[in-house]
C-alpha cells in the first residue's frame, strides 16, 4: 500500500471538511464550487474553489463568484495554486487575501509549557472569540456567524482549552475533529497578555489532545510570524493555498 504524503493528507482533511456541511457540491472548469444552505453565514464553507491555474481575469473571477455564491453576504475564492498577478488584481477590488499554510504535526514539541491550561466549555470562550472577530474584521458585526460556528464547533465534537486569571479566560485554543484526523482550529490570546508564553501553552494543550489522531493540522499565515512557532511545536507544511475574501457590506 503506498503510504499518502502529508500534501495528499491535507487536501483529504480540506475535503472532509468541507463534504461534512456543504450540502450543494458544483465543480466547474477550474476547480469545485461548495456551499452549505445550513450555514450560509460560515465563510469556510461556502466558497469557490480554484484548483487548477485559470485562465481567467479577476474581473472574471469576480463575476464567477457572485454568480456561484448569489444570495451570501460574503465572497469568498480559494486558489490551490499561485495565484501570480490575480492577487493583486483582486485586492485592487476590495477583497482581503491571505497566504495560508496548513501544517501537520510529524514529531514532539522543543517547546514546554509556561502557564497552567484547564479545558473549558466552548461557550466559556465566547467572548474571546468575539474579540478575535473584532481585530481580524474591524467593524464588522458578528451576527449569526457566531451561532453557525458554535453549531459546527458541537459538530466537530470541538474541544477548548483556557488559561484563566480570576476565573476568566485570557486566552484560549480549540481543537477539532472529524473521524481520526483533527485540527487545532484556533488559538488566541486578548491582546495586554501576549508575549509571556501564553499562547505556546494553549497550543500544546491542544497537541496532547490531538497527538493520537491519524493527523493533526493547524493553519498559520504563510507571511507572518506563528508558523515558526508552530515549527518549534513539532508541525512541518503541507500544503499552501491563498484566500481571498470580501467581507459582508
Amino acid at each position: 500500500m503506498v503510504q499518502e504524503s502529508a500534501y495528499e493528507r491535507a487536501l483529504s482533511w480540506r475535503a472532509t471538511e468541507l463534504a461534512q456541511l456543504c450540502d450543494l457540491v458544483q465543480p466547474w472548469e477550474y476547480g469545485t464550487i461548495w456551499r452549505a444552505s445550513r450555514y450560509p453565514k460560515y465563510w469556510a464553507c461556502n466558497v469557490v474553489r480554484v484548483e487548477r491555474a485559470p485562465a481567467m481575469s479577476a474581473g472574471e473571477l469576480v463575476e464567477l463568484a457572485d454568480e456561484a455564491l448569489a444570495g451570501l453576504e460574503h465572497r469568498r475564492i480559494d486558489f490551490d495554486p499561485e495565484p501570480g498577478a490575480v492577487r493583486g488584481e483582486l485586492e485592487a477590488l476590495g477583497w482581503r487575501s491571505w497566504r495560508l499554510v496548513l501544517m501537520r504535526h510529524e514529531h514532539d514539541p522543543a517547546l514546554t509549557a509556561s502557564h497552567h491550561v484547564e479545558e473549558v466549555s466552548y461557550d466559556a470562550t465566547r467572548e474571546l472569540r468575539i474579540a478575535w472577530h473584532a481585530e481580524e474584521y474591524p467593524g464588522h458585526q458578528l451576527g449569526d456567524h457566531l451561532n453557525e460556528a458554535a453549531e459546527v464547533a458541537r459538530l466537530r465534537q470541538t474541544r477548548a482549552f483556557a488559561v484563566l486569571e480570576e476565573g476568566k479566560p485570557v486566552g484560549y485554543s480549540t481543537l477539532e475533529r472529524i473521524g481520526n484526523q483533527a485540527e487545532v482550529a484556533a488559538a488566541y490570546v486578548r491582546s495586554d497578555r501576549r508575549g509571556n508564553g501564553i499562547g505556546t501553552a494553549l497550543t500544546l494543550a491542544a497537541i496532547v489532545a490531538g497527538r493520537d489522531y491519524d493527523d493533526l493540522f493547524i493553519s498559520a499565515d504563510d507571511e507572518d510570524r506563528p508558523k515558526r512557532l508552530y515549527e518549534r511545536l513539532g508541525f512541518r507544511r503541507a500544503w499552501t493555498m491563498t484566500e481571498f475574501f470580501r467581507l459582508p457590506g
